[in-house]
């Protein structure tokens, strides 16, 4: 009889203890999922706070905008009538003085048409100052850059060539190689045979005297003349194209200071003059 009491309460004990677990993992359970909806709000909440600041970032940038429309509208408003007033006062204009104003607007247009012409002169005068470049540093490209160059400056083409290229020193004598040189030269501008320029020579500061050289202008001079006269009697040039002047040592490129700044100054310089008599022509356009 004991023994039946004892397997019956020990039955009882475990009924017990396996409906206390179902309930804990049912509270576990419940628990959990509480747990995660709380998280849920938390995180829906935070959005909501989020798009609320972004929306009255929005709004406030949307008011910004509207105020300035509104300054513009009024600023508008405000220009028509002073337009309206203008054209008011315009409409009791006499005809003389409509036919002064359409005369002036004439005369505006045919100076604008007048400035667009020279501008397309000046620009297609520096093209072929460029093409001019580029056949004489073609032609002279087997001489060392050092000795000749060749450049446009101020609406001028310049052929720079040293004096030991052209000349003995203290000489207006011309060399055996000046021949090859001038020669180069002269194929290009006899290709052209529109174009004038003249011929410097230029001296470094050191004092000369001879028999036959009086000065440094004496020397620049006759170097200036013995280049344009082999140009006209060997090459043909028209003398009516050329000038000859002497600039002595008056128009150095370098210092006199040592003997290789005064080699630079010691040269013979070409210069291609502009066509001003074609830009005169464009000057003298009737104008209204």
């Amino acid at each position: 009889m004991q023994k039946i009491l004892f397997v019956a309460g020990a039955a009882a004990v475990l009924l017990t203890s396996c409906v206390s677990g179902k309930k804990l993992k049912a509270e576990q359970a419940k628990y959990a999922k509480l747990n995660d909806f709380y998280v849920q709000v938390q995180q829906d909440l935070k959005k909501c706070r989020d798009d609320e600041e972004t929306a009255a970032r929005r709004r406030q940038q949307l008011e910004s905008e509207l105020d300035a429309a509104r300054q513009q509208l009024s600023m508008t408003k405000e220009n028509n009538n002073v337009m309206i007033n203008q054209l008011k006062d315009l409409s009791v204009i006499s005809s003389a003085q409509a036919e002064s104003i359409k005369k002036s607007m004439e005369n505006i247009g045919a100076k604008d048409a007048y400035i667009t012409d020279l501008q397309k002169s000046m620009a297609r005068k520096d093209s072929l100052n460029m093409a001019l470049v580029m056949n004489l540093k073609s032609a002279l490209n087997d001489i060392n850059d050092t000795d000749i160059e060749v450049k446009v400056e101020k609406s001028a083409v310049f052929i720079s060539i040293s004096d030991k290229l052209l000349f003995r020193s203290g000489s207006y004598e011309l060399s055996d190689r000046a021949m090859s040189v001038l020669g180069k030269v002269a194929q290009v501008l006899n290709a052209k045979p529109e174009i004038e320029f003249l011929v410097e020579g230029h001296t470094d500061n050191v004092p000369i005297k001879n028999a036959c050289i009086v000065d440094n202008w004496d020397l620049s001079t006759k170097r200036a003349t013995a280049v344009v006269r082999v140009l006209q009697n060997q090459y043909k040039i028209d003398a009516r194209r050329m000038t000859a002047g002497g600039r002595s040592e008056f128009l150095p490129v370098a210092s006199n200071d040592s003997d290789a700044s005064r080699s630079l100054n010691r040269r013979t310089r070409i210069v291609i003059l502009p066509q001003l008599d074609q830009f005169f022509k464009l000057l003298e356009k009737p104008q209204s």
